[in-house]
């Protein structure tokens, strides 16, 4: 997802909208579950919760990974980062915002549809559903702050590589 710019190729945000869009495919998909199930005669689906702190543990590796990341780009040491690491965190940032809202939107539509029955169910079924449902937009939310480290700060990137008129920074010049 780069764009072009008469600066260079330039990264883009991932869009709030694509994200949305699986975060209503998710629903969906959580409440025809629930119908087909319901209207067959069985128990509605009740997710573990392991796969709520699953979410968890994977949106707080994304923020770690983004951190240290930040924290060699931001460093004046010399070490120079590996772009293909950046570059894989960055996808798996995206990945993350993308899985989470379809996870979480399949917990919300499990529940939903649950939770419009006029006889309330036990709290047994649907808290891990809701459960999910918090787990995926935590996880949405660690992608957002994962790829938004994954950019490189201002001036970074001008201090020692090549300009865009084709001419070298001089060492030491800011």
């Amino acid at each position: 997802m780069l764009g072009i710019s008469e600066k260079g190729p330039e990264m883009q945000r991932t869009s709030p909208l694509t994200v949305a869009t699986f975060g209503v495919v998710g629903i969906g998909i959580g409440l025809l579950l629930q119908l087909v199930r319901s209207n067959a005669g069985m128990a509605p689906l009740v997710p573990p919760i392991s796969l709520a702190l699953t979410e968890l543990v994977l949106g707080g590796v994304l923020v770690t990974l983004g951190i240290s990341l930040r924290r060699a780009v931001t460093n004046k040491s010399g070490k120079a980062v590996n772009p293909f690491h950046a570059v894989r965190l960055l996808a798996g940032a995206r990945a993350g915002q993308f899985v989470g809202a379809l996870i979480g939107g399949f917990g919300a539509g499990l529940a939903l549809q649950l939770l419009s029955r006029s006889v309330m169910p036990p709290a047994a079924s649907w808290v891990p559903m809701l459960c999910v449902f918090g787990g995926g937009v935590a996880l949405v939310v660690c992608g957002v702050i994962a790829e938004s480290l994954c950019r490189v700060p201002p001036g970074a990137d001008d201090a020692d590589g090549p300009r865009t008129d084709g001419t070298e920074a001089e060492p030491g010049a800011a």
